[in-house]
């Protein structure tokens, strides 16, 4: 290490310091924590004490713009023409794979949208593991390039893409919390946005008891400080708050939330109609804001409408399987297609009565004892959700898992972490 590097690395390492008093960082200082974070030359105790320095007194306004600012210039970045979407979920509540079916819509829409996806921080699927269950996500900036531009989008993870590195080291610090600070959640969404190219921008943010943010309040905090950072940018941005209690899909789990989203593009009878609906706002929204700068592509439907009329045609399920077969997947791929995992076990109520809690929380844990996200047939499938009334010894679910032991374990902790509240 030379002199530079020292002096680089000894900056960053008095910023920490500063940032644990509560002190304000200057960008210069803050380029050199996300420098340093990025070449990995900081040790892992050191990156998580920054990591833990947001948790108390998160950022101000401008510090969560230097932030994200160096984050994308320590990184690589992609470019595209004209308007550039995305959609990005806060998440936390499994099961609820919007994106792999907003995708299509947007696609088959006109709009090219790079979709940057991450691997699960909080829950046993994110959606880069969930693509991988069925074609390629690990691509080159040049490869990515091609594949946008001849399909028109992508649902990829950032691997060799190199966009905000950093970003992906943190996440490694984070995983075995299971959590991560509201401002840092902030930070590493829109420094992926802007390192794609991104300059029209859906923002789902659910809040809910279980779910990554708990409170309404929050949620529209969360909202405004996304806005206005987005707005500094120059990302066209709206934001959904919405109440989440349970998984809008049934599958949780890599291929089996896969099947889910297939179900939907395929207008299957099976189709979780709750994430088909969650799914059809997100992408009208985005299409609403998209049709703002190309007026070509607007006819008398509103964007919900034509995200719809688009699913229900056909167009989505097309272009899917287009974005699948560049990925490097079955051009044919369908819901019968996809393999399960060969042991599975029905789950059964214990008493009769209606189900009046889902604990998303215990929910996840289950999914990963069954081996989820790494063994992507793992997972469960909910046969039944929330206010639906149940029978004594009814299936209520259904545990998948490549390791018949997993499914027992799953069964004993399932006693101690019950998914559902059934009241008699």
């Amino acid at each position: 290490m030379n002199n530079e590097e020292d002096n680089e690395k000894n900056l960053a390492i008095k910023a920490i310091q500063r940032k644990l008093l509560g002190k304000k960082l200057s960008y210069r200082e803050v380029y050199a924590i996300m420098d340093e974070i990025s070449r990995q030359r900081l040790t892992d105790i050191l990156t998580t004490y920054f990591v833990a320095s947001s948790f108390k007194e998160g950022y101000t306004p401008d510090e969560l713009y230097h932030f994200t600012k160096a984050m994308v210039e320590t990184g690589s970045r992609l470019s595209f023409k004209g308007v550039v979407a995305d959609k990005h979920s806060v998440g936390g509540i499994a099961g609820t794979r919007t994106t792999m079916i907003i995708v299509p819509i947007i696609a088959a829409a006109g709009f090219k949208i790079p979709k940057i996806s991450s691997r699960a921080i909080t829950t046993p699927a994110g959606t880069a593991d969930v693509m991988e269950a069925i074609a390629d996500v690990d691509f080159t900036p040049k490869q990515i390039t091609k594949i946008v531009d001849k399909v028109g989008g992508c649902v990829a993870w950032n691997g060799r893409l190199g966009i905000a590195p950093a970003d992906d080291v943190i996440i490694k610090v984070e995983e075995p919390l299971s959590f991560e600070s509201f401002d840092k959640i902030i930070i590493s969404v829109m420094a992926k946005k802007i390192g794609a190219g991104t300059n029209h921008l859906v923002l789902d943010l659910p809040y809910g008891p279980t779910a990554k943010i708990r409170h309404l309040e929050d949620a529209t905090e969360v909202a405004k400080k996304f806005q206005n950072l987005a707005s500094r940018f120059g990302i066209k941005t709206v934001v959904d708050v919405n109440e989440m209690l349970e998984p809008a899909g049934r599958g949780i789990g890599p291929i089996l939330e896969a099947r889910d989203v297939l179900y939907i593009l395929e207008q299957h009878k099976d189709r979780p109609l709750k994430l088909q609906s969650k799914a059809l706002k997100l992408a009208g929204m985005l299409l609403d804001l998209c049709y703002l700068d190309d007026f070509k592509k607007k006819d008398k439907l509103s964007g919900e409408q034509e995200a719809l009329r688009i699913l229900e045609s056909g167009e989505a399920l097309k272009k899917f399987r287009e974005i699948v077969y560049a990925q490097g997947g079955d051009k044919n791929i369908s819901c019968q297609t996809l393999k399960l995992a060969a042991n599975r076990k029905e789950i059964l109520s214990p008493f009769s009565g209606k189900i009046k809690y889902i604990n998303n929380y215990n929910l996840n844990t289950v999914a990963k004892v069954l081996g989820a996200p790494a063994d992507k047939r793992a997972g469960i499938y909910l046969l039944k959700k929330l206010d639906h009334n149940v029978d004594a010894k009814e299936p209520i679910m259904t545990f998948y898992s490549s390791d018949k032991y997993r499914i027992k374990e799953a069964e004993v902790t399932l006693k101690n972490l019950p998914v559902f509240k059934i009241e008699k």
